[in-house]
């Protein structure tokens, strides 16, 4: 079994990849750049679903170390996975809704504290 410091790096490595593609997303999109000219969207798409994946290992593999995955999930990681859904159809939302790619960005980074937050203090 791999350790609890490999899955939090992978963990954090999912994360930092995630809010970086959805931020180069909002601020092409802010921009007033299209979905059909972003020379580097499979690149930016690519890191986004990587990221996402890297941070759903790496957060189960965290919960097995602690031993939260024996028995039902607690709420606060419920809470982070409904968060972690948001932000895997975000792509979909700042696409369509260029004129809201500014506040997209101020969510994807509200998500990312709340999630943090959810994660130390484990509140519910």
């Amino acid at each position: 079994m791999l350790s609890y410091g490999f899955y939090k790096i992978l963990h954090f490595l999912g994360i930092f990849m995630t809010i970086s593609s959805l931020s180069a997303m909002c601020i092409y999109v802010a921009d007033g750049g299209k979905k059909e000219t972003f020379r580097s969207r499979k690149m930016v798409s690519a890191f986004h679903g990587i990221g996402l994946l890297l941070a759903l290992i790496g957060g189960f593999g965290l919960l097995a170390r602690l031993g939260v995955m024996h028995g039902a999930l607690p709420g606060w990681v419920i809470a982070k996975l409904v968060i972690w859904l948001v932000l895997g159809g975000m792509p979909a939302l700042i696409w369509r809704k260029p004129g809201a790619a500014k506040p997209f960005w101020a969510l994807v980074l509200l998500f990312a504290v709340v999630n943090a937050y959810f994660a130390v203090y484990k509140p519910f």
